[in-house]
């Protein structure tokens, strides 16, 4: 069991892409059940293995290859915190996608956005202060 977990976990499967695998190979748990992510989980921990990444085990670019940002760096590049990327992808002022769930994000980020980012920051931070 370990070892097909660290097999499937290496390959990049999340916790729940792995459990449905497991299930779907007949694969049941020490007590005849079907197996969720959160099983997985707790092998994953309990077995130390890491979670999977887009970069294997290494830490995350703050740039693909492909040339998008990560959440971190999409934030340093126009001035705001990452819980404002996330506010952004929210309301689709940038567009980025995850592999899977709990994937990082990879944000596509032109120059011009980037720009446009931060002369509506720039306002926004104007307007606030205008308006204590």
């Amino acid at each position: 069991m370990r070892e097909r977990i660290t097999q499937l976990n290496a390959a990049g499967e999340m916790d729940r892409q792995i459990a449905k695998t497991l299930n779907d190979e007949g694969v049941r748990s020490a007590r005849g059940k079907l197996f969720s992510y959160e099983n997985i989980w707790l092998l994953r921990h309990r077995w130390g293995i890491p979670t999977a990444k887009i970069n294997g085990v290494a830490a995350n670019p703050p740039r693909s290859p492909d040339g998008t940002y990560s959440v971190q760096s999409a934030a340093a590049a126009i001035g705001v915190t990452a819980q404002t990327i996330f506010n952004y992808l929210a309301q689709g002022l940038v567009h980025g996608r995850q592999s899977t769930k709990g994937q990082p994000w990879q944000i596509s980020l032109s120059s011009d956005q980037i720009d446009q980012l931060q002369r509506r920051l720039r306002r926004t931070r104007r307007s606030r202060k205008g308006a204590s």
